[in-house]
């Protein structure tokens, strides 16, 4: 194995990680805003109000991508195992 090899399979592994990571992070920021600008134009300060929007829509994001997540994730082992197999 050469050094080109491994940095090229950890490139992938952290591109994979963070197009995995992506819809949950992105849909979680995204009401995270939302309920920030609700509270700061109603000016109602509850901390405990943020929390529960981010959860529900993180979990609902992550059943809308999960088969995406499972093919991207299958891809990329695969994509391993080939590469390895090359050797």
């Amino acid at each position: 194995m050469s050094p080109e090899f491994v940095i090229d399979i950890a490139r992938k592994a952290i591109q994979t990680t963070l197009m995995i990571a992506a819809p949950m992070l992105l849909s979680g920021m995204i009401i995270g805003l939302l309920v920030s600008i609700f509270q700061a134009a109603t000016q109602i300060n509850e901390q405990t109000m943020t929390f529960i929007p981010k959860i529900v829509v993180v979990f609902l994001s992550l059943l809308i991508f999960a088969p995406w997540i499972m093919h991207t994730m299958i891809a990329f082992t695969m994509g391993i195992f080939e590469s390895l197999a090359s050797f």
